[in-house]
């Protein structure tokens, strides 16, 4: 298999290469790491996300957007597809690196987790990439210093130069894209912590609608997870039937029907604190080649419609 960094880096060069287009913009730390604002100081968009999303997803995911309405307001919809799906998602578009230091907070997905290894993902599948440059989005309301690119540098056995940092912050019309299309990852992520197989995923997509902007971190950390576990969809093509996929959607948390402001309201904002299993599409089709065909779960507009003030 070729190095999902280096796929993800030729995403990378067509950001850069029309970065002006895109709304975005590229510069270097003294250490040498080049930080791609794609959503703090930088105005971003639907586009940009979109690229994003296919850098995140180490280019090995179809992704796009097309019309569809919430409440019936005609709202914007991202969706993913893919036919590597534990490669592109679990591997690389999962959001598993936590980046806390004195004067930053973030968190880091996309193809320089493969370079690292240690999430239970790669033990499994036993994928860890090798390559001299590297990709790591970044999620935050600031952009990384050098301090961050020097530790991800460290963590990666690269040097700083070799590193890209995009960042964009949850409140952004580019975090609102890349939250939406999420709805895939998420429920492969459910699958795998219930013992499925991930390589018994064929092919999956998935979508959810676009969540409002709001520069109120709080309420965009809202919207966007309101966005996927009550308005997601996925569908899924698999090898071999399991008697746990109802745990795919969101409905098998515990604190389902709860708008996430109030779920992260109530943990403090400490994000441990809450049932992981309701991250996760509001609603599944899985086909079992040659078996049965499951659907699961519902979504529930009305939950929408108040998170997205319609």
């Amino acid at each position: 298999m070729d190095s999902i960094n280096r796929m993800a880096i030729e995403l990378v060069d067509e950001a850069l290469d029309f970065a002006a287009e895109l709304g975005i913009e590229g510069y270097e730390l003294d250490s040498g790491a080049t930080v791609i604002d794609f959503g703090v100081d930088a105005d971003g968009g639907v586009e940009a996300g979109m690229l994003l999303t296919e850098i995140q997803t180490a280019g090995l995911a179809t992704v796009q957007t097309r019309m569809g309405d919430v409440a019936d307001t005609p709202r914007p919809y991202v969706e993913v597809s893919t036919d590597r799906p534990a490669l592109a998602l679990l591997c690389s578009q999962k959001a598993g690196w936590e980046l806390v230091f004195d004067d930053f907070d973030g968190l880091g997905s996309g193809p320089a987790r493969a370079l690292v290894g240690e999430e239970a993902e790669f033990h499994e599948l036993g994928y860890y990439d090798e390559f001299d440059l590297s990709v790591l989005a970044v999620e935050s309301i600031d952009l990384p210093t050098d301090e961050v690119a020097e530790h991800v540098a460290e963590m990666t056995d690269l040097e700083p130069s070799a590193l890209f940092l995009p960042t964009y912050a949850t409140g952004s019309l580019v975090g609102s894209v890349t939250g939406a299309a999420r709805t895939a990852e998420l429920a492969m992520f459910n699958l795998f912590e219930v013992g499925y197989d991930p390589t018994n995923v064929v092919s999956i997509s998935g979508s959810a609608p676009l969540a409002p902007v709001s520069y109120n971190e709080s309420v965009a950390m809202g919207r966007t997870n309101d966005a996927v576990a009550y308005g997601g969809k996925v569908h899924m093509t698999v090898s071999e039937d399991f008697d746990h996929f109802d745990e795919v959607v969101s409905s098998a948390g515990s604190e389902y029907s709860v708008p996430f402001v109030d779920l992260f309201e109530d943990a403090e904002w400490d994000f441990s604190e809450v049932d992981p299993s309701v991250f996760g599409p509001a609603q599944a089709t899985i086909d079992v080649i040659d078996g049965p065909t499951y659907t699961l779960g519902e979504t529930d507009e009305a939950i929408l419609a108040d998170s997205f003030d319609l």
